[in-house]
């Protein structure tokens, strides 16, 4: 152990050395990111910083951010930043507007901070050629991941005759900028907030910067020392047995008793079975012909274990299995064929790439499949092997994948029913720091939140973070 952690403090010093006195963060105005109760201070802008920091004066990438709190709040403490997940999502994307009472500015100043790569950066690594591939393979009916592949190949090669770097859009350089962030606004230090992938990026600042944080809020964070893609069909099943649990518990739901069985039995025997729907593309006069299987019935279940929908999943069940499909089927198509524009897939290939699909093994995602013959086949992730020896990336440094040990107080939210980041990856993360706290909140999906029947503790938590938080409802599970 002790060995352990003195290679960690040595990598911690080297990246420290490796990024520093090199080159000086700057910020550049970007005026109407978003609207502002006039009372408020405001400052929005963009990060300006080397896109690769091993060569300071190449090219250079811009991120936004907005920066905003009342008056009378230090512009230098107990300042919050939030990162939102993906990877590849634009946080402020999502924000319109900031009234004088928005949720955060209870506790101080606020700021969103975009990944690098993202909608609103620059460059923006969108991959457009992606979703027509998708929607091509569908309409025409050939073979999706062949389509995808192509598609992911053109997009990588249209980026590097631009001369981006796609290796350098990683967790490692991003928590670069949210440090080079802290030191352009002269903030003395942060409380991180994350939500899935950026929980891993908000570890990776912890890491890397220590210095930098007061305190850590993490909505079911994706651990970067975690092999996804070797656990995923688990993650998956292990929040189904919550949902069968959940009707065996209910002592009204009658009609759901058996629900594990027959779910067990529908779809491991509907494996490479072919199903056809008469399907109207939005805006389209014309209806056409599609072939869906398993995957996207079990697309159908999936999307729904969130904490809104989590309830609709056993009567989901009962209508697939039953035959009656058409109306869940035609929801899946229509996120295929409108498409996700708020995702930036390039910036999600790289960051992917290089830190998951890099360091997982074939051969054990492949052992997942035989023993979960109900979800068998399905493709979790639309990022794997294929598409990533498609987009080319270097491996990150093998810290990446080693637990983020740390002092800093934590609060680390995990919801029962999550599909992707299970209680157990964030068990993992509290391991390895003794000053955090565990909420697991029962019937919540992925991003539970921090609020469970009326508490608010955000609230409990900054008041102290090294208080012993003690639960409220018995709806939640504190450890």
């Amino acid at each position: 152990m002790k060995k352990l952690l003195v290679i960690l403090l040595c990598v911690t010093i080297f990246i420290q050395k490796l990024y520093s006195q090199k080159y000086k963060p700057v910020l550049e105005p970007y005026p109407g990111l978003v609207k502002a109760d006039p009372r408020l201070i405001l400052k929005t802008g963009y990060l300006v910083v080397p896109e690769n920091r091993n060569k300071p004066a190449g090219r250079k990438v811009k991120v936004p951010f907005l920066f905003v709190r009342r008056p009378d709040q230090d512009p230098r403490k107990n300042i919050t930043l939030y990162t939102t997940g993906g990877p590849g999502y634009s946080t402020t994307l999502n924000i319109d507007s900031i009234s004088y009472n928005s949720g955060w500015l209870a506790y101080g100043g606020f700021i969103a901070f975009d990944q690098r790569g993202t909608k609103r950066a620059q460059p923006c690594l969108d991959c457009m050629e992606v979703a027509e591939a998708i929607k091509r393979s569908y309409r025409e009916g050939k073979n999706k991941d062949s389509l995808v592949s192509q598609a992911v190949t053109q997009c990588r090669n249209r980026f590097t005759k631009q001369g981006v770097d796609l290796s350098a859009y990683n967790t490692i350089e991003s928590a670069e900028d949210i440090n080079d962030l802290r030191l352009a606004l002269n903030i003395d230090s942060l409380n991180l907030v994350g939500i899935s992938y950026s929980g891993g990026l908000m570890l990776t600042v912890v890491r890397n910067h220590p210095e930098s944080v007061r305190a850590l809020l993490l909505n079911s964070p994706l651990p970067g020392y975690v092999n996804f893609e070797e656990h995923a069909l688990f993650n998956i099943n292990e929040a189904l047995e919550q949902v069968f649990h959940n009707c065996e518990a209910d002592s009204s739901a009658t009609k759901y008793k058996d629900l594990r069985a027959r779910f067990h039995q529908y779809f491991s025997a509907i494996t490479g079975k072919k199903f056809n729907i008469a399907y109207q593309e939005k805006g389209s006069d014309k209806t056409a012909n599609l072939i869906y299987t398993k995957n996207e019935l079990l697309d159908a279940i999936v999307d729904r274990m969130n904490s809104r929908q989590v309830s609709t999943v056993p009567g989901v069940m009962i209508d697939l299995i039953e035959g009656r499909q058409d109306k869940y089927v035609k929801e899946v198509f229509d996120g295929y064929f409108n498409g996700d524009s708020n995702v930036s897939l390039g910036m999600r290939y790289s960051v992917y790439c290089s830190e998951q699909i890099a360091y997982s093994d074939p051969a054990l995602e492949a052992q997942q499949h035989p023993v979960l013959p109900w979800l068998a086949g399905y493709p979790f992730n639309n990022v794997n092997h294929v598409i990533c020896s498609c987009w080319q990336v270097k491996a990150e440094p093998v810290v990446a994948k080693q637990p983020v040990y740390s002092t800093v107080p934590a609060m680390i939210s995990a919801g029962d029913v999550d599909p992707d980041c299970r209680p157990f990856y964030n068990k993992l993360i509290k391991r390895y720091m003794p000053n955090s706290q565990l909420l697991i909140i029962h019937n919540r999906g992925h991003a539970p939140g921090f609020s469970v029947d009326g508490t608010d503790y955000v609230k409990l938590f900054f008041e102290n973070p090294y208080r012993k938080l003690t639960s409220q409802s018995k709806n939640l599970i504190i450890e």
